[in-house]
């Protein structure tokens, strides 16, 4: 506990702010990555401190504060209730706090429908975001790209790396993955403009705000994994293990503030390309995070399904 109020006066005066203000430290739940602290100062100031991890991840997980940075920006730009960067180092990231708890079971159905669609107006927000390229802002794994094939094709290269550096379990050979995926990439020349992708919008990074008559959507939290790129890469965490056609809340949300999901059959195949990421994702960093055998067991029981379902997709779509 010493090492982290020192630090956090270290973080503090580093963004101009008295270190002799602080009140309190405490951890925050919910994140896996990086380390995530609350700030509470004297004269009411309250924030949330991240700090990198030293441990080894991901090909693309190098700089993720800088990314969770970029994307808070952009929520600015996009006026999308998400934290405000107070200031950003290499190894840490300063943040304004938002209202409400993480998104859970206690709402009503009908609550639940507004807040659905109150998260697809949001989103089609974030989605007129443009980007200066393709790709991880980060750098993590190159400069950012003139074209979202060239983009999204190395990023699931990168991923696959992983799997076989990592010696990560797979349901079906990362080759076979690989080609697979590869009879679909011709799909991802249709999207021509980079957009802001938050890809990690399940329940957990969705604060509901209940200090009204009516729950709202606090804030939009943990962009770390952000990217620019195809907006339909954001349906696959907002209907994390499910399928967003069928949430219709959503979607009447969505196309009302002029987002486009038609579900032709190359937003069939781009969805299935993207879910099809971010469940080798769920997969290959297990390992590198050691999350135990109990988790072990339920991404081979309930992730490793929905990988195989978006491969199949793939597959009966009869691409070449």
């Amino acid at each position: 506990m010493a090492d982290s109020w020192e630090r956090a006066r270290s973080v503090l005066a580093a963004a101009g702010i008295p270190p002799d203000r602080l009140a309190h430290v405490g951890p925050l739940g919910g994140g896996t990555y990086n380390t995530v602290e609350e700030l509470r100062l004297t004269d009411g100031g309250h924030y949330v401190l991240k700090v990198a991890p030293t441990a080894p991840g991901l090909s693309h997980e190098v700089r993720l504060l800088s990314a969770e940075a970029e994307f808070c920006r952009g929520a600015a730009r996009a006026d999308v209730p998400a934290p405000r960067v107070v200031a950003l180092d290499r190894q840490w990231l300063l943040m304004t706090v938002c209202p409400g708890d993480p998104w859970n079971e206690s709402l009503s159905p009908t609550e639940r429908d507004y807040l659905r669609r109150e998260l697809g107006s949001q989103m089609a927000r974030l989605h007129r975001v443009p980007g200066p390229g393709f790709g991880y802002p980060s750098g993590a794994l190159g400069p950012l790209a003139p074209d979202w094939r060239t983009a999204f094709t190395g990023m699931f290269g990168a991923l696959l790396a992983d799997a076989r550096s990592y010696g990560a379990w797979l349901p079906r050979p990362a080759d076979e993955v690989a080609a697979v995926a590869r009879a679909a990439y011709e799909v991802l020349d249709e999207v021509t403009v980079a957009r802001l992708v938050h890809f990690d919008l399940w329940p957990g990074n969705i604060l509901v705000d209940r200090a009204g008559a009516t729950p709202r959507i606090g804030g939009l939290v943990d962009g770390e994994r952000m990217f620019w790129g195809d907006p339909l890469a954001d349906f696959v965490s907002a209907a994390l293990l499910g399928d967003i056609r069928k949430d219709e809340p959503f979607l009447e949300g969505y196309r009302g503030a002029g987002g486009h999901a038609v579900f032709d059959r190359s937003e069939r195949l781009r969805l299935a390309l993207y879910r099809a990421y971010l469940y080798l994702i769920m997969l290959i960093e297990t390992v590198p995070r050691a999350y135990g055998t109990d988790h072990d067991r339920w991404l081979r029981e309930t992730v490793a399904p929905e990988l195989l379902a978006a491969l199949d997709e793939i597959e009966s779509a009869g691409v070449s």
